[in-house]
């Protein structure tokens, strides 16, 4: 992971989108998925932490539509098209997903993890944008950082160090 001041950091639950030379990096991803989508020609690159699959799980009131893996696509493809980004040029890279804790339970409720990354793998699928690499699943937790000038997510596993896809 690079440290300087040109980093911009994404909470739980957020997105946010930067241009070069900005980097964009989330920590504490659990079960959540981290989604990077990006236009490398416009050296332009969004990132939502996504912390449930469906925004049907949302109790009353204001839906928070970073939390969501269908609400924070939409809305990070939106923001991505506004800053001037193409449609046509988008990809994404992900991360996350892990089951953090072992249940001995076929409930597919406590399966978070591997939720996250199949719903996120079907809100891409809808907007047609190629998910070209991922670093899903396991049991480890993972901070992600991503480049949109060169492209590279960097991703730092808890127990196995630093990698790059």
């Amino acid at each position: 992971m690079i440290h300087n001041s040109n980093v911009i950091k994404v909470g739980i639950a957020d997105l946010s989108v930067v241009k070069a030379p900005f980097l964009i990096r989330t920590a504490g991803l659990g079960s959540c998925v981290g989604v990077v989508l990006y236009d490398l020609h416009h050296s332009i690159a969004g990132l939502a932490h996504i912390m449930l699959p469906d925004s049907s799980l949302a109790k009353s009131g204001e839906v928070n539509k970073a939390k969501y893996a269908d609400t924070a696509i939409d809305s990070l493809m939106k923001e991505l098209l506004v800053q001037g980004a193409s449609r046509f040029q988008l990809k994404a890279k992900m991360a996350g997903g892990a089951q953090m804790f072992q249940f001995h339970s076929t409930n597919d409720l406590m399966r978070i993890g591997p939720r996250n990354v199949q719903a996120v793998t079907l809100q891409l699928k809808k907007y047609g944008i190629p998910i070209v690499a991922q670093d899903t699943g396991g049991q480890n937790g993972r901070t992600i950082e991503f480049n949109p000038k060169t492209g590279v997510l960097t991703i730092r596993t808890v127990n196995f160090g630093v990698s790059e896809i």
